[in-house]
């Protein structure tokens, strides 16, 4: 008899490739896609934990299912992701949700089978959050969800410990994958006829940095760049700090196979914030590479994310945010309003903006933005 399995993704692209990932462990069990969770055997959520509504959406759909597990005593219901990588979020959910067979964390994706099997074949309730960046396992199976599109990981984990963000604690530090394992994962997509590959990581301008590498992002994009074949080369996400001109070369080189978009996340346009965020640049930084992106490729499409009410930010502040909106002309930004995450430093720092003030704020910069977009478009 057929079985059934459902994720439930929540998040970034990150996590997206993630629930491929999650998806190909299951087939190689002998799974198969269901279109509801209702059909499902095994269901599974792989949850974000970058804000807060996230993790609220994440606790409702989950509540929802335990009068779906009284129907169907064999379900098997598993959470991991982000939000299970806090232990307390970890022990929450094992808690508030009886239901819940098995609670696994972002660095333990490839012993989801083991973890599986273990519950199946009459094992406790499971709690499994390992601590710590675990080494790269390379080979993990796949059943890919986006083509023509196909992501490609290139580096795990963040070392820039921005003060709002939680992505270092539950992701690790930072680590890459060798260039060769990286190519031959890209000649293989492009065999199988996938149209466009696009490299994933926190910061993808940083790859081989912290491995000590003795190449980098820019060599990496040339060597796929170079494979035979019809196929596009996207990226994401970049950080400011460390994207270069020696990258924007490589993209004019291989123009338009290296496609001309990019997505450079500001999220202030106040040098006092950006401090206050540990962004390690200035508004004036952010503009001179746009500019040099501007001019060495003219159509480049930019896009952008933007964060309002962070703690102390002024009226000033925010208008020097609308300011490098109106300067930068994104052709679209992501735009969110600050979400206290605990564990990091923003969460205790002092001047916490009122919920009404960022409301009215997040709508103006909207407003600016969408007829930016208009005049782009």
């Amino acid at each position: 008899m057929d079985k059934y399995y459902f994720i439930y993704t929540y998040g970034c692209q990150m996590n997206v490739h993630e629930s491929e990932k999650l998806a190909g462990i299951l087939e190689e069990m002998g799974y198969k896609s269901a279109n509801s969770s209702e059909k499902a055997d095994v269901i599974v959520f792989n949850t974000c934990a970058i804000r807060q509504n996230a993790e609220d959406h994440a606790f409702g759909n989950i509540g929802a299912l335990k009068k779906l597990k009284k129907e169907k005593k064999d379900l098997i219901i598993a959470v991991g992701g982000c939000m299970t990588q806090q232990k307390t979020e970890a022990e929450k959910i094992y808690k508030v949700f009886p239901f819940v067979d098995i609670v696994f964390g972002t660095h333990n994706l490839e012993d989801f089978k083991t973890l599986l099997d273990n519950r199946i074949n009459g094992k406790k309730r499971l709690v499994s959050v390992i601590d710590g960046t675990p080494n790269i396992v390379e080979g993990t199976p796949k059943k890919r969800t986006s083509y023509p599109n196909a992501y490609v990981n290139i580096t795990y984990g963040c070392n820039n410990f921005c003060s709002y963000c939680i992505v270092p604690y539950v992701r690790g530090r930072e680590k890459s994958r060798k260039i060769e394992d990286i190519i031959s994962e890209c000649k293989e997509l492009v065999k199988e006829g996938y149209k466009e590959i696009t490299l994933l990581g926190q910061n993808v301008n940083s790859y081989g940095k912290a491995s000590k590498f003795p190449y980098g992002f820019c060599e990496l994009l040339e060597e796929i760049a170079k494979i035979e074949g019809d196929f596009r080369i996207r990226f994401m996400t970049n950080h400011p700090k460390d994207f270069s001109k020696e990258l924007v070369d490589v993209m004019k080189k291989y123009y338009p196979k290296i496609c001309p978009a990019v997505h450079l996340p500001i999220q202030s346009g106040s040098d006092r914030i950006l401090t206050l965020m540990n962004r390690h640049y200035k508004k004036s930084d952010y503009l001179e590479k746009v500019e040099y992106l501007k001019k060495e490729i003219p159509d480049a499409a930019i896009t952008t994310d933007i964060m309002v009410g962070f703690p102390t930010e002024t009226e000033e502040d925010f208008f020097d945010t609308l300011d490098i909106v109106k300067k930068v002309k994104f052709l679209g930004a992501f735009t969110f309003v600050y979400s206290k995450r605990k564990g990091t430093k923003a969460e205790s720092m002092e001047g916490q903006i009122p919920a009404e003030v960022s409301k009215k704020r997040i709508m103006k910069l909207i407003e600016v933005q969408n007829e930016v977009t208009k005049e782009e478009s």
